[in-house]
C-alpha cells in the first residue's frame, strides 16, 4: 500500500518502509530507493582495509581488474595478512568499510566518487546484470544511486596503474562530471 511520507512528502510503500525518490541523477525512468528513516550507518563499498569494521567486497581479477564479489562478507583482518609484502592490499581486494564524514570524496551528505562514476558510460557487460552483493541493503553507493551504481561498481578500483589516465581521473576528488566527459569525448574524437 502506498501512503506519503509527511516529512518528505514522497510516496512510501509501507510493506518496505521505502520511499521513492527521483533526484539523485540516475538515468531517466529509473527509480531509486532510499530508507524513510536514515540508517544508522551506511557502508563505502571502496573502503579502507585498515579501519576495524572493514571487510572483504571482492577480489579484483581477470585483464580488466573487474571484481568479483564475495558471497558473504570477510574481515580484513583476515584477508590481508595473505597479501605478499610490498603488493598493497587494495591492489588485489576491494573493501568495504562505514562511510564517513571525513572522507576526501564526501561532498556534503553525497560521495562524489560514484557522482563522477555515474557521469562515466555503463559498461557494456553491465548494462543488463547487477552483481549480487551482500552490502547492498546498507550500500551508500546504493542509497544514493541506486542501479546505476551497481552496474559501475565491479569496475572501481581503489589503486589505479599509472597507465589508466582514466581511473586516475576519476579516483580524484577534484574531477568534475564535466572533466570527465571532456576527456571521454577527447578519447573517442
Amino acid at each position: 500500500m502506498k501512503t506519503t511520507d509527511r516529512s518528505t512528502d514522497r510516496p512510501t510503500d509501507r510493506s518496505t518502509g521505502r520511499t521513492t525518490d527521483r533526484s539523485t541523477g540516475a538515468a531517466a525512468g529509473d527509480t531509486v530507493l532510499r530508507d524513510a528513516a536514515p540508517a544508522a550507518v551506511r557502508w563505502c563499498p571502496s573502503g579502507a582495509p585498515d579501519r576495524p569494521e572493514s571487510v572483504v567486497l571482492g577480489v579484483r581479477s581477470g585483464a580488466d581488474g573487474r571484481v568479483g564479489y564475495l558471497a558473504e562478507p570477510l574481515p580484513a583482518a583476515a584477508a590481508t595478512g595473505a597479501i605478499p609484502d610490498g603488493i598493497p592490499a587494495t591492489r588485489v581486494l576491494r573493501f568495504a568499510s562505514h562511510c564517513v564524514s571525513e572522507c576526501a570524496n564526501r561532498a556534503g551528505s553525497r560521495c562524489g566518487l560514484i557522482d563522477r562514476m555515474a557521469a562515466l558510460p555503463v559498461p557494456e557487460a553491465a548494462s543488463t546484470t547487477v552483481p549480487r552483493c551482500h552490502l547492498r541493503t546498507d550500500c551508500k553507493w546504493w542509497h544514493q544511486a541506486g542501479v546505476e551504481a551497481c552496474r559501475r561498481c565491479p569496475a572501481v578500483v581503489t589503486t589505479t596503474q599509472a597507465e589508466d589516465a582514466l581511473g586516475a581521473l576519476v579516483a580524484d576528488p577534484a574531477t568534475t562530471r564535466e572533466q570527465l566527459a571532456e576527456w571521454i569525448a577527447a578519447e573517442a574524437g
